[in-house]
């Protein structure tokens, strides 16, 4: 497996777009506008490709200010869920934004997904709330800084 930040607007960044829409936005009847992607530009964007560069999981940063970084976006295929894939992207962008300086990395985890970030060390905090039609919950990782 190869881990790369991608950049905006790359056809590797279009690829992404599309594996984010299949996994995440096609199930629940929703789309992409150009105005949710134009502010993407100042993101951070992580893939993970397999030994044969096809793309099997990809995330999104995006930083909220000079402590705390946002992880959204999480895909991977569904036939290389439970493969190690996630949880290897998910500990990527810690390495990567604690060596960006940010030290706690934050996110709207969806309900089906919280037992997944808790094996990896994330704390749900507040209450569940309903974000793009289905359940989430607030969750943070402090991250240590990997110089």
């Amino acid at each position: 497996m190869k881990l790369y930040q991608i950049e905006f607007g790359t056809p590797e960044y279009d690829e992404t777009v599309r594996m984010r829409y299949a996994v995440l936005r096609e199930p629940l009847g929703l789309d992409f506008s150009i105005e949710m992607l134009e502010e993407e530009f100042a993101d951070i964007h992580l893939a993970l490709y397999d030994d044969y560069s096809n793309l099997i999981a990809c995330l999104v940063l995006s930083p909220q200010n000079q402590v705390q970084i946002k992880m959204r976006q999480v895909a991977v295929l569904p036939g290389k869920q439970k493969s190690g894939a996630g949880s290897a992207l998910v500990k990527f962008s810690e390495t990567w934004s604690a060596r960006a300086g940010y030290s706690e990395m934050i996110m709207h985890a969806r309900e089906t997904a919280v037992s997944f970030y808790e094996k990896l060390g994330y704390k749900k905090s507040g209450k569940r709330f309903e974000e793009v039609s289905i359940p989430h919950w607030f969750m943070k990782k402090e991250l240590i800084s990997k110089q």
